[in-house]
């Protein structure tokens, strides 16, 4: 009986038309999946020069991702192959961003792959594994730095349209709010006539600033200065008119202090958020992280499909503007430690174990999401 199912396993993988890549070590199928080994407990790509394995052992697998997650460890020349295979995606990456940097418009992605020699989806696939964000995302973050920087040159603002690859008026003022948060003319002027309310309260993690512009809160901030906070916020928009809040602001103040006194009240604001295109997939990735629990900076990177860029999202925490509307306090290090806080490691530590004794529930076992 054992024997005739062997047979109808061998017959099944003799089928498959990924057997017939390894047998010819194809290395056009190295993108496509692994095989592992049963007997070896290691997998290899199709283009691998190891002996051929008996079909009943192999296993196929999308990624060596999934071939590690089901307990398999790469053979010697499959490291070598991935650290090698590692190296030319950063190579091409590193192109396609010359290119879009010195593109006069902005390339598209068929231009992109074509200067690349492989194919528009796998650019795509392999921009994004590298990067955290697509050539698109990066694209349009690099032409709002450019708009950004050529506006604080002093230029005109036909000047720095042209100069950051806008290549008509409707186009540019059609962005340029999403870029900018503002008109590009309010902006050169150092946020002159864009009119952010503010208050300042106090809470139990000290003195607590709000702001909001005509898109939204724009800034909470934490500290233990009332005035240095109102100097921070000035630091952003110098030439912005600042506005003392009215008792209809005083309510959004009390509901921000009210979620920070007792989190299980809940908190939907909305929120003008300015940020470059990944920081902005990090800070949304983070407001999915549920109260009373928290996840690593592996594990934000994770699920942004940039496993790689754990640095990076710690950086885009750390330039979060929003405290406790975008939760950056719920993320540590991999081994549990709090880590930095740009408000404190105090504060960190007090806005977590609120939110636990608020949702206990959440807090068993989910430490790490």
């Amino acid at each position: 009986m054992s024997q005739r199912k062997s047979s109808r396993s061998t017959r099944s993988i003799q089928d498959d038309p990924r057997w017939a890549a390894v047998v010819a070590r194809d290395p056009t199928a190295d993108e496509r999946f692994v095989y592992a080994v049963r007997t070896t407990g290691i997998y290899c790509r199709p283009s691998s020069v190891s002996r051929l394995p008996r079909p009943e052992n192999v296993v196929f697998f999308d990624s060596a991702a999934q071939a590690e997650a089901a307990g398999y460890r790469p053979s010697k020349r499959a490291a070598a192959d991935r650290t090698q295979l590692t190296k030319q995606h950063a190579r091409l990456v590193a192109l396609a961003c010359r290119q879009i940097v010195e593109a006069e418009n902005l390339p598209t992605l068929n231009q992109l792959a074509g200067t690349s020699g492989i194919s528009p989806w796998h650019l795509h696939r392999v921009f994004k594994a590298v990067t955290g964000v697509t050539p698109k995302a990066w694209a349009n973050a690099h032409r709002a730095d450019r708009v950004r920087s050529r506006l604080g040159d002093a230029l005109s603002v036909t000047e720095a349209m042209y100069e950051a690859g806008f290549n008509s008026n409707s186009r540019f003022y059609e962005a340029s709010d999403k870029l900018l948060g503002m008109k590009p003319s309010d902006y050169r002027k150092g946020g002159a006539n864009a009119d952010i309310r503010f208050a300042v309260g106090e809470c139990v993690l000290g003195s607590i600033l709000v702001a909001q512009s005509q898109r939204g809160v724009c800034a909470i901030l934490l500290g233990d200065d009332p005035d240095q906070l109102v100097r921070d916020l000035q630091d952003q928009f110098h030439r912005a008119t600042l506005i003392g809040g009215d008792s209809q602001f005083e309510q959004l103040i009390a509901q921000v202090i009210g979620y920070v006194e007792a989190p299980g009240l809940g908190l939907n604001l909305p929120l003008d958020l300015q940020g470059t295109a990944f920081q902005q997939r990090v800070w949304q990735a983070l407001l999915q992280i549920p109260p009373g629990t928290t996840a690593s900076y592996a594990d934000i990177a994770r699920r942004i499909g940039a496993p790689t860029s754990v640095r990076a999202v710690a950086q885009a925490c750390g330039a979060n503007r929003l405290a406790v509307a975008i939760p950056c306090h719920r993320v540590v290090r991999s081994d549990g430690a709090l880590s930095g806080y740009r408000w404190g490691a105090e504060r960190k530590h007090e806005l977590i174990e609120r939110e636990r004794r608020a949702n206990p529930c959440n807090s068993l076992g989910l430490e790490k999401q």
